[in-house]
């Protein structure tokens, strides 16, 4: 069983097929997908999802890209969908510093993935953080929130998406409780600083997930990405760690139950009650 920790299922590019492909993943082997928001209309899009679909589920957040959704009333709104049964984590949110070169953007970026760390720790979920060309900051402001979590010894704080930092960096974060998604990204040849961070990290710290429809891995290069697509992201991990690509699906699932606790409560209830479950 595969467990999807990352996908945009509410992006156009799904728009003709969206329906067909969400059914089919039970039966294909991917039994949970965490459909992640990235601005306040693709946030309420994910909320959609997961109440339509039984084995997909939300996160709420808002990408650095798109912080001109956010202010106080917006955010208010935002801190009100964290109680919902089948949101599981806030974000995306962070810092891309890639296309804002601005200095005034980015400390706007920095104040509201503070906001979004804060909403993290107050409602009890973990963080999905979306950090580009920006360890720094991202690592700065991450080490200050676990400065002042009172859960001192929290293991599951969150994930950083899409990782593309340093083996080292990886490790610190791991140190302080984040886990390190992995996509199709690993599987490219020249994606050397991701491949020794696999290799190094240990398995109990790794969650799969795409990134859909963005970063399909080899041979699908360039094409609209799916989690269909994760068993060649599950084989390159496993070829990494010297182990087999059921181990690494088997550990990865069980990462991210351990991480996104309302996943495993919602089924363990319906299973009690005698509801089938995906």
């Amino acid at each position: 069983m595969i467990f999807e920790t990352h996908a945009h299922y509410d992006d156009e590019a799904f728009d003709a097929d969206r329906e067909e492909l969400l059914t089919s993943f039970p039966d294909r082997g991917i039994r949970r997908v965490i459909n992640v928001g990235a601005s306040i209309k693709t946030t309420k899009a994910s909320l959609a999802l997961a109440e339509r679909y039984d084995h997909v589920y939300a996160a709420v957040g808002v990408h650095p890209e798109d912080i001109t959704d956010l202010n106080e009333e917006s955010f208010a709104w935002l801190t009100q969908q964290t109680r919902l049964p089948k949101v599981v984590a806030v974000g995306e949110t962070g810092l891309d510093y890639y296309w804002e070169k601005e200095e005034k953007m980015r400390e706007i970026q920095r104040y509201w993935f503070r906001r979004q760390l804060m909403l993290a720790e107050e409602s009890g979920l973990p963080v999905i953080v979306h950090s580009r060309e920006a360890a720094a900051d991202t690592m700065e402001l991450i080490q200050e929130a676990v400065r002042n979590s009172p859960q001192k010894d929290s293991d599951r704080r969150g994930v950083i998406h899409c990782y593309s930092y340093s083996p080292k960096q990886a490790e610190e974060y791991v140190k302080m409780g984040y886990y390190i998604g992995i996509g199709g990204v690993v599987t490219f040849q020249n994606a050397r600083k991701l491949k020794e961070t696999a290799e190094q990290i240990p398995l109990e710290r790794i969650l799969l997930e795409t990134d859909s429809p963005y970063l399909a891995p080899k041979p699908f290069r360039g094409k609209r990405n799916d989690s269909g697509y994760l068993p060649y992201v599950a084989e390159q991990i496993a070829q990494l760690k010297r182990t087999t690509a059921d181990e690494v699906e088997r550990v990865t699932w069980e990462n991210a139950m351990h991480l996104f606790p309302k996943v495993k409560e919602i089924h363990a209830n319906r299973d009690s009650s005698g509801v089938s479950a995906q």
